[in-house]
């Protein structure tokens, strides 16, 4: 159930929970400044006795405060508001939503109106602080019948209080639908692989058409018209048919050529005949991240109708071992015409977006084309989980997803590419090995993809260590993490709608 978030005019409520976000200037806003005179001190005398001086993340709990119905008031801190920015602030959201679920309550209210000088006005902190908290209350429990939270102690609705509300009211509604679009990529990394095979993605890619995003999913028949041999190639060992689905989003001039998004999405990766070792293979359902992420993507984009025209296009397949399946040593040609020699099966991604990507550049004529793929276990070793992998053969674009990440807290680093590294995927018997070896692993992978892309401007995200199992946040909890989706409709927003 997702979290509703509503807007009012800053005056208190006069049962439940209610948060006063404070800063850490010593300055109170006028509602707090109210509800201390009302209690008579009683607020300020907690605060100084706790030591409360607005702290960023800090709080301070009154329970039936005096001279009022309330059956508690929160003193949160918001530190110094010349320090706030738009991610900080839904880091604060976040944390009041953790808060409030924790005391197991159906729904509050939250005063935003922060004082002091901020470079973010008071619409704009309570809407990014409303988004925080709808980004924060996520859960995947579908599958459980034992030990569910009652609905009656779920956080189910918030009242963000603030002088601004109309104002306030209006920048949220873009918020929102990044929000559902985020908490969509995670639902999608987290289903189990017998549920979410390649048919049933290409279902939920095509569900996209009520937003009014245009589907077509190509079937096998369909890619091996086109010669998509590489693709194809991984999912030969399975019962499950493999795809891609194209989306599209006409909401710019039509003048104006598309922007593209490619994923990754290998519903479950063991390897296929270069199996992988067992322990933990059961990560390798959210091997489909990158996917994941463009589905989300494509539905934040509709769901707030940006003015721009954006393609979404994920390669679904199933890595199994059969005996149908790819060998070591097979040799298999790209929808690009280019001879793949697949000395490891297990290095199936990339055999997937080298026709997703040629397909794309070739059919669309895209203004750029940004792939996400959970790639290469190299990535974690070089980058843990704080940062994505970034490769490009474009300077502006690399600036963009750079600058952007710094904003919105999904952050990519840019790693080398170069023509010594090409040469280790070069081949005695085709085009292209799709390996090259024990170092750079992460590299030579993008140098495989980059043969795929021609001069097309092109980014690639290596987002192994980010996309599940990475760290929890202030606005994530869950194994999934939905991460990208923030980070390029931010991206399209800013560079890229007319």
């Amino acid at each position: 159930m997702a979290l509703k978030v509503k807007f009012s005019t800053d005056k208190s409520p006069k049962t439940g929970t209610l948060v006063l976000v404070v800063s850490a200037d010593g300055k109170w806003g006028t509602l707090a400044k109210e509800l201390d005179k009302q209690t008579g001190g009683q607020l300020s005398k907690a605060a100084k006795a706790a030591d409360f001086k607005g702290k960023r993340d800090a709080d301070l709990q009154i329970a039936v405060p005096e001279n009022t119905t309330l059956a508690r008031i929160v003193l949160f801190g918001a530190g110094d508001p010349d320090d706030l920015d738009s991610y900080k602030l839904e880091l604060i959201g976040g944390k009041i939503a953790g808060l409030l679920k924790g005391l197991k309550i159906n729904s509050a209210a939250i005063y935003t109106d922060i004082v002091g000088k901020s470079s973010v006005d008071a619409a704009q902190t309570a809407a990014f602080i409303g988004s925080g908290a709808r980004l924060r209350i996520y859960d995947f429990d579908q599958y459980k019948t034992k030990k569910k939270t009652p609905a009656k102690e779920k956080l189910a609705s918030i009242t963000v209080l603030t002088s601004a509300a109309t104002a306030a009211r209006k920048a949220y509604i873009d918020l929102e639908a990044i929000a559902v679009g985020v908490h969509m990529a995670r639902d999608l990394v987290n289903e189990p692989a017998n549920i979410l095979t390649p048919p049933e993605f290409a279902a939920r890619a095509k569900a996209l058409s009520e937003l009014g995003v245009k589907v077509q999913i190509l079937s096998e028949k369909q890619m091996e018209k086109l010669g998509m041999g590489s693709l194809l190639s991984v999912g030969k060992g399975s019962i499950h048919p493999s795809s891609l689905a194209i989306m599209r989003w006409d909401g710019g001039p039509k003048s104006q050529k598309p922007v593209a998004f490619v994923g990754k999405g290998v519903t479950f990766d063991t390897g296929g005949i270069s199996l992988k070792p067992g322990a933990n293979m059961w990560d390798m359902k959210g091997d489909m991240g990158g996917a994941a992420c463009v589905t989300g993507l494509m539905a934040a984009i509709a769901g707030r109708k940006a003015k721009a025209n954006v393609i979404g296009v994920i390669g679904l397949v199933e890595n199994m071992p059969d005996a149908k399946a790819t060998r070591p040593g097979d040799v298999v040609t790209s929808m690009s015409g280019q001879t793949i020699a697949v000395l490891n099966t297990d290095a199936e991604g990339r055999l997937v977006l080298a026709d997703a990507l040629w397909y794309t550049q070739q059919k669309f004529k895209p203004q750029f084309m940004v792939n996400l793929a959970t790639l290469t276990g190299a990535i974690l070793v070089a980058l843990g989980s704080e940062h994505a992998g970034l490769f490009s053969n474009n300077d502006e674009l690399s600036e963009r997803l750079h600058d952007l990440g710094q904003k919105t807290g999904e952050k990519v680093w840019r790693l080398p590419l170069a023509k010594e590294y090409d040469k280790m995927i070069d081949s005695d018997i085709a085009d292209m090995k799709n390996i090259g070896g024990r170092f750079a692993g992460s590299i030579t992978a993008a140098q495989f993809l980059q043969r795929h892309v021609n001069d097309v401007p092109w980014a690639h995200l290596d987002i192994a260590g980010t996309a599940m199992g990475s760290p929890k946040t202030a606005i994530n909890q869950s194994w999934s993490s939905g991460w990208g989706v923030r980070l390029l409709d931010r991206l399209v927003a800013e560079h890229y709608e007319k």
